[in-house]
């Protein structure tokens, strides 16, 4: 099935579900997708396969937290497999809700699910307001809800959408340890036509490397000389052997900026495999840093033609 066009709604989406999820919630923020026909899927890596295998347009997932960090079924779903790129990111501001079936007090948990990440962010509060509870990791914060819902569990860490969707009774607000966390959601689709550039863009890659001394710092090496910010690097396990990594890394800039481009031609060159994961317009819409003149594509396009007119023979 082929790609979308650059800029087009999807007609059919796949986020991480069960409905009520942050994922949801982040993807109805768009506004755009109303018409279209949103899919949960029972994990990121099935919201990944269903856009890879042509089932849905594209897929919907988070893929860092401003307390947690990255989420590692995203970043590894998109340096493996068939590619897929990123076409736009949302940010959303998540708050969590403790959530219980009707009747069932907070003196009368003994088992609380939610998702890792929301279980880490809101560890100070359960410690504090439910010293004696097991804590059980769920799929995602709305499978948590729509457990209790079940009867599987007394409560769940949940957003408020959840559990009214479940039909449960909100018995605890404003767990999370540090207000005002943000969770970053993306969109990813089958290669093709990109995101016109905007000027406030973001580039994704994963770059993948041998093992060896300075590798790290030759890849730094590559953007700094460009005049090329950072937004994001981490590290990932290639699961080869202990001790072997890729790097995935955001960077200001769109790929037909000629100092992005030329980055991605000597990242190329000097790593095992690149895979490119997208251009797109920056959520916050906060445009590049101004760079120096020498960074500017005018002077990249000057230096090229001053190369070529030396290989046809001129002096320069």
């Amino acid at each position: 099935m082929p790609a979308q066009p650059a800029g087009s709604i999807p007609s059919s989406i796949a986020f991480l579900g069960p409905e009520g999820t942050f994922t949801e919630a982040a993807l109805h923020s768009l506004g755009t997708h109303s018409e279209g026909e949103t899919v949960p899927a029972p994990s990121v890596p099935a919201a990944l396969a269903m856009a890879r295998s042509g089932e849905v347009d594209a897929a919907f997932v988070p893929l860092e937290n401003s307390v947690e960090g990255s989420v590692s079924p995203t970043i590894d779903g998109l340096a493996a497999g068939d590619p897929l790129v990123i076409t736009r990111e949302v940010f959303l501001e998540v708050d969590f809700v403790l959530a219980t079936r009707p009747g069932v007090g907070r003196g009368d948990v003994r088992r609380v699910a939610s998702h890792p990440h929301a279980l880490a962010q809101t560890r100070g509060w359960v410690a504090a307001h439910l010293p004696g509870a097991e804590v059980v990791p769920a799929a995602s914060t709305a499978d948590a809800a729509r457990l209790v819902a079940e009867g599987a569990h007394d409560a769940a860490i949940c957003p408020e959408i959840a559990a009214a969707r479940y039909g449960l009774d909100v018995v605890g607000t404003g767990l999370a340890d540090t207000p005002g966390a943000v969770t970053r959601f993306v969109q990813v689709e089958r290669p093709g036509r990109l995101p016109a550039p905007t000027g406030a863009d973001k580039t994704t890659l994963t770059c993948f490397v041998a093992d060896r001394t300075g590798v790290l710092l030759d890849l730094l090496t590559e953007f700094a000389s460009r005049g090329i910010s950072l937004t994001r690097l981490e590290s990932r396990p290639t699961r080869e052997r202990l001790g072997v990594y890729s790097f995935s890394v955001d960077c200001e800039g769109h790929v037909s900026d000629r100092r992005v481009g030329d980055a991605l031609v000597a990242l190329h060159r000097l790593c095992d495999e690149v895979r490119f994961q997208g251009s797109y317009p920056r959520a916050d819409g906060r445009a590049a840093a101004p760079v120096h003149e020498r960074f500017a594509d005018g002077a990249f396009a000057d230096a090229q033609e001053w190369v070529a007119r030396l290989r046809e023979g001129s002096a320069g």
